[in-house]
C-alpha cells in the first residue's frame, strides 16, 4: 500500500469521514468494519475481515476458556471503572 497522508475532521456527533483516496485504497465500501486501537495519542484503524477478526478475538477466545461465566459481569464492572 503506498502512503496517503489525508485530514479529516470531527464532526459534533463524534463522526470521522475516511477521505475518498483512502476508501478506495483499503477497498472501504458502506457496511464495511473497521477496528479502532487506540494508544496514547496514536489512533489506529484496520480493515476488519473474517480472517483479520479472527486473529483480533484469538487471545479473547483464549481467555474465555480460562474465565467462569459468573466472573465475566465482575470483570466488566472492573473494566468499566478503570
Amino acid at each position: 500500500m503506498s502512503g496517503i497522508l489525508e485530514m479529516g475532521k470531527v464532526s459534533s456527533r463524534g463522526q470521522i469521514a475516511i477521505p475518498t483516496d483512502i476508501r478506495k485504497e483499503m477497498g472501504l465500501e458502506e457496511g464495511s468494519k473497521v477496528v479502532f486501537f487506540l494508544e496514547n495519542d496514536t489512533l489506529l484503524i484496520k480493515k476488519v475481515n473474517s480472517q483479520t477478526w479472527d486473529q483480533i478475538t484469538k487471545p479473547l477466545r483464549r481467555i474465555k476458556k480460562k474465565i467462569s461465566q459468573e466472573r465475566v459481569d465482575d470483570l466488566v464492572h472492573e473494566m468499566r471503572k478503570s
